[in-house]
């Protein structure tokens, strides 16, 4: 079996193969999908979680993620998410491959919005701004970054502010303006791209805020009591997701504004299936806002374990 470890994958990663691998995948059929996740009270307070995602694309691959997540890590000698994932031939079940789940969680997630971003960003994006600054958010610079090189400035809030300097000062991407920032009004309103990616369970960013031309980009809410934007941030948007059955009907941020009648799944243009194989369904005017929630699934996994086998066989 193949063991591809988080050094491995560092080595070979570059976001626009990835973004391009993910672009090419979702041309073909995912034949299945689901999730069990499962929680347990914590001791230190909220829960601790244990989620599981398969994906099957039926005569090639087929494969399982093990996620663990323990918030009271989070600050410590362990990450608050860790996971493994197996990877399987889909012809006839042999383990193919074991990978570490943490890192490709990392990477697919980051890659995932950005193949929406590239969609649905203005071309002529110059600024970011990063909500949350914890490990998935350097991956979400780099990633848009990647697809929109035009970004130049970048400003990173977050909740404990000495975690956003932090990551200023680290500057992940060569070239860019970072800045910490406790001004998040501010920062969203002055950005092109806004990419959130947090455990809030209230909305950080309000739509009010919004202009016209802008694109957010909602990755961290995966629960019903999870929520990044608020409703008249979906009443505003033109609204997308990465997969239906991986968003709707299970993430906060879509959920209430659906429950308050100001939103309907109806109203969303496209996943990233649609959107790989058809394009926009209409041309993004200069003053549409747009937004992407990210759900994550795994059928991103099942792609992203398939590009790491393909660039560290034989290796």
């Amino acid at each position: 079996m193949n063991i591809i470890d988080a050094a491995r994958m560092r080595a070979v990663t570059r976001y626009p193969d990835l973004v391009e691998w993910l672009r090419t995948s979702h041309l073909e059929a995912i034949d299945a999908m689901d999730d069990l996740l499962m929680t347990q009270p914590a001791a230190v307070g909220g829960a601790d979680t244990l989620l599981i995602r398969a994906a099957w694309r039926r005569g090639a691959q087929m494969g399982v993620k093990l996620v663990t997540v323990f918030p009271a890590n989070a600050g410590g000698a362990l990450p608050s998410i860790q996971a493994v994932y197996l990877l399987f031939d889909g012809r006839n079940g042999e383990p193919l491959a074991s990978l570490d789940g943490t890192e490709l969680t990392y990477w697919k997630t980051a890659a995932d919005s950005a193949l929406g971003a590239q969609f649905l960003a203005r071309e002529d994006a110059a600024t970011l701004c990063m909500v949350g600054a914890g490990a998935q958010a350097p991956h979400l610079i780099r990633a848009h970054c990647a697809v929109r090189p035009s970004i130049e400035r970048v400003a990173i809030w977050n909740r404990t502010h000495a975690k956003a300097e932090a990551l200023a000062a680290q500057a992940p991407v060569d070239g860019v303006t970072f800045e910490a920032t406790t001004d998040l009004e501010a920062a969203c309103r002055g950005a092109d791209v806004i990419t959130a990616a947090t455990a809030a369970e209230a909305p950080l960013v309000l739509g009010e805020w919004l202009r016209p031309g802008q694109h957010l980009d909602l990755v961290g809410g995966y629960k019903p009591e999870m929520r990044e934007a608020d409703t008249e941030a979906f009443a505003r948007a033109r609204v997308f997701v990465d997969a239906r059955e991986t968003t709707v009907g299970l993430c906060g941020d879509l959920l209430e504004p659906v429950k308050a009648g100001r939103f309907s799944p109806d109203r969303i243009e496209g996943d990233l299936f649609d959107l790989c194989r058809g394009g926009l369904p209409s041309p993004r005017a200069a003053a549409d806002i747009t937004l992407f929630k990210n759900g994550g699934g795994g059928h991103l996994d099942l792609m992203t374990a398939g590009y790491y086998v393909a660039r560290t066989a034989g290796g």
